[in-house]
């Protein structure tokens, strides 16, 4: 705890990598977590075409539209990758500052989930620094899309996020679940679930560059009705457990913690950013604030529990 009573910030005690191959591109690529100052944020260390080193901040104003995944861009052009995964085990292993240096065009995919970055967090280990955390409070109800995809952030006393998915597959059907946005909640219940697709999409993503890296060794491949992973499923509802993940990294692009609610039906990257820009292009829809305690972010009490319900608008 900060020494005015406040929640402190936090880094990285020490630099650590991890190596992978690429969800989409197929390239070998490593990242390395490294400490950072105070109010750096989260910052995207990578080499552009010129080999120049350019650091991105990890904002949702230097996101660039990319399907099905979440990508970072500078303003001459320099992109990084799948980034929303790693997005997840920072926001969810409460890390405020750190540059992330990633040696090639894509965070590695490693076994489809935030588990291992978390485990990498945790290895490096975290410290607190001398200044406050501070959060951005959700002030009033803003939401974006149409009736049957949309999202939404409002008021709220703790940090949670809420999705309802709904799928034409046995194997995944209709699931709905809500977590808070702490860190026991999400290590034991969310940071493990895969990312998934379907077989009869592979051919048609690999023709348009996409999916070149996946495998059964990264992703939870669903044909039909019948999950093709040997060993099944992580949890019975892993697909939706995921889809909350991917928002967790997402909503990290808001430059800090979000103290509000993020409700979701039919959730993706692209839903979600434009989520972010609505709310802080309106004025009077945050705040940003210090963090009086931890507990007020994400009180481990709240914790996970699925809902039987598809979210209604």
């Amino acid at each position: 705890m900060h020494k005015s009573g406040f929640a402190a910030q936090h880094t990285l005690k020490a630099p650590i990598h991890c190596t992978g191959v690429g969800l989409h591109t197929g390239v070998s690529a490593t990242v390395t977590l490294e400490p950072a100052a105070i109010d750096t944020g989260i910052v995207f260390r990578i080499a552009n075409d010129q080999g120049r080193t350019v650091d991105i901040p990890a904002h949702w104003s230097n996101v660039v539209e990319s399907p099905l995944c979440t990508t970072l861009t500078d303003r001459n052009g320099a992109t990084v990758m799948t980034i929303e995964h790693l997005m997840a085990a920072l926001n969810g292993c409460g890390i405020d500052n750190a540059i992330i240096s990633v040696a090639g065009p894509e965070v590695p995919i490693m076994d489809g989930s935030a588990a291992p970055f978390v485990f990498l967090i945790e290895c490096a280990g975290s410290v607190p620094q001398t200044a406050p955390r501070r959060a951005i409070r959700v002030l009033k109800t803003i939401r974006v899309g149409d009736d049957l995809s949309w999202a939404s952030l409002e008021p709220a006393d703790i940090a949670s996020v809420e999705c309802s998915i709904d799928f034409d597959s046995k194997a995944i059907a209709r699931q709905s679940g809500v977590v808070s946005v702490d860190a026991a909640a999400f290590k034991s219940e969310i940071s493990r679930a895969r990312t998934f697709g379907f077989l009869k999409d592979v051919d048609r993503l690999r023709a348009a560059g996409r999916a070149l890296g996946g495998s059964l060794d990264n992703v939870v491949v669903i044909d039909g009705d019948t999950v093709l992973n040997e060993g099944g499923l992580r949890y019975d509802d892993e697909f939706v457990r995921h889809k909350l993940l991917d928002a967790i990294g997402d909503l990290y692009l808001a430059g800090g913690p979000l103290l509000g609610k993020f409700r979701s039906s039919r959730p993706s990257h692209a839903l979600t950013r434009r989520l972010l820009e609505a709310v802080f292009t309106d004025r009077a829809a945050s705040s940003s604030e210090p963090i009086e305690s931890i507990d007020a972010v994400a009180p481990a009490e709240l914790g996970w529990y699925p809902t039987s319900r598809a979210l209604s608008a």
